[in-house]
């Protein structure tokens, strides 16, 4: 049983709601679930009775509730006890995030726990626009981004971090399912559900134009306001397919829905980590170097 665990079993239970519970805890809702179900099978019970309308507590979580909170109190309480005891307060490193990290993002905080003990990591989540305003002006420290665009923050630099590769979300039953890979021209007659572009305007234009570079525009199909409710609705088994961060696919446990790779070239987004050009410090340091040995 992980600390993380409890964490996120107390939020999910008390949104009632995945995709809330996700965006408090700053991470991907497939991460939440994963966690939650993991927790489940360690205890062999059931937590939360989840269907597509809603999520809500079964007796066992309503007796669980109360004693996992204690541990979360417990835990800080020592944290901070801990802390005075040192004669020093926890350095607090702001770190803005975006959706599917995944397992990216649970190393780094790995790693600082590891090797900077007394720096709390604060992650918070904005859109790209205030993300890179704060790290701007101090109020973050540093912020990952996706499809970066230095012109438009002439004072911040981009450290490389990695490729976030594309896959494709398509019904289990479906015939392109049972290959190896797909061809988004293979794809053309299928509609597409993809978030709305203000949501994720990088992923949304890259999906768009390397379907016109494969010769054809995209049915649409309407939109989901949270990944959980997107792959409910191609898990359905009407014919649609949308696109997934590798990451958050490792991290789905839906039967319904099968994931597999473009075999077109190009279907992945960089992702950078955002920087003052004047700042240092150890842990940035410490940042950089995980970044460059990823």
């Amino acid at each position: 049983m992980e600390l993380r665990q409890l964490r996120y079993f107390v939020t999910v239970a008390e949104e009632l709601h995945f995709g809330r519970a996700a965006e408090r805890l700053h991470i991907a809702q497939p991460a939440v679930s994963q966690q939650v179900l993991r927790l489940e099978r360690e205890l062999k019970v059931r937590l939360l009775d989840r269907t597509p309308r809603r999520v809500r507590l079964t007796e066992a979580g309503l007796r669980f509730l109360p004693a996992a909170r204690k541990v979360l109190a417990a835990t800080e309480e020592a944290r901070a006890t801990v802390a005075e005891l040192a004669g020093e307060r926890a350095e607090v490193f702001r770190l803005g995030t975006v959706t599917g990290l995944g397992e990216r993002l649970d190393a780094v905080l790995d790693a600082f726990a590891e090797q900077l003990p007394q720096v709390q990591v604060e992650l918070v989540a904005l859109p790209v626009r205030e993300r890179m305003a704060r790290v701007g002006d101090g109020r973050l420290d540093a912020a990952f981004v996706r499809a970066p665009e230095p012109q438009e923050s002439p004072d911040l630099d981009f450290l490389p971090a990695w490729e976030d590769p594309l896959v494709a979300a398509l019904p289990a039953k479906h015939p392109l399912a049972q290959q190896d890979s797909v061809q988004l021209a293979d794809l053309a007659a299928i509609p597409l559900r993809l978030t709305e572009r203000r949501n994720h305007p990088a992923l949304v234009d890259l999906v768009l134009s390397a379907c016109v570079r494969a010769g054809f525009e995209p049915v649409p199909a309407p939109t989901s306001t949270t990944l959980q409710d997107t792959l409910a609705a191609v898990g359905s088994g009407s014919p649609m397919w949308t696109v997934v961060y590798g990451s958050n696919a490792l991290q789905v446990n839906n039967r319904r829905v099968a994931f597999r790779p473009f075999a077109d070239p190009g279907m992945a987004l960089p992702i950078a980590l955002a920087v003052r050009a004047d700042a240092a410090s150890p842990t940035l340091r410490l940042l950089a170097a995980l970044l460059s040995a990823a």
